[in-house]
């Protein structure tokens, strides 16, 4: 069972389904090989992405949404929140929500919420749900960020580990796009030919 309950970690496992989640985003040229993949088979996503790449770059954010994946908040700055004064944290959290505003995207409205780094104070978790966000984690996480695996053992540590009902981090960020390239297009070609459907949270 799990520690913290309230959060979501994964879905039922009585269908072929796959939830594939991008953090860090939007990035340049990256988001949109992203988008480019997904499309080849008609698999949905949800993207969660740091306020100032929004502010950056709203024309690719813009195509995240008319493309028809889901949004969710990273926070404003991917703030570390074991490392953020409570206070701090939740401000950068609702500054995301500002950056929208800004952008001409007051009418999207967020309900789902990722911590950097996985990491979040209990307190700080408590005001961001009680602000009706949904905490969404993972079950398999591809470490496409680490830069001391190969991108062979980020597409593994996807395959071994999906299952029904998984929910898969990937990163559209600078950092991780050599091996997210890799195991992305290889990861939507064994799962749909498995009869699995790529669905967005």
């Amino acid at each position: 069972m799990r520690i913290f309950s309230k959060y979501t970690w994964r879905f039922p496992f009585d269908k072929k389904e796959i939830f594939l989640t991008f953090d860090d985003g939007p990035t340049p040229e990256i988001t949109e090989f992203v988008l480019s993949e997904l499309k080849k088979y008609n698999a949905k996503a949800t993207f969660f992405c740091i306020g100032k790449n929004i502010k950056n770059h709203p024309d690719i954010f813009k195509k995240i949404i008319s493309n028809g994946h889901s949004i969710g908040n990273h926070t404003q700055n991917h703030l570390n929140g074991w490392k953020s004064e409570n206070t701090t944290y939740f401000k950068n959290v609702l500054e995301v929500e500002k950056t929208l505003q800004l952008c001409n995207f007051e009418t999207l409205k967020l309900s789902l919420f990722r911590p950097p780094y996985g990491k979040v104070k209990k307190a700080q978790a408590k005001e961001i749900l009680k602000r009706g966000y949904k905490i969404i984690m993972w079950d398999v996480l591809s470490a496409d960020f680490d830069t001391l695996i190969s991108k062979e053992e980020c597409l593994n540590n996807v395959l071994k580990n999906t299952k029904k009902g998984s929910i898969i981090v990937f990163h559209d960020s600078i950092k991780a796009a050599e091996r997210m390239k890799y195991a992305l297009p290889i990861v939507l070609k064994t799962f749909s030919e498995k009869g699995f459907v790529f669905k967005a949270i």
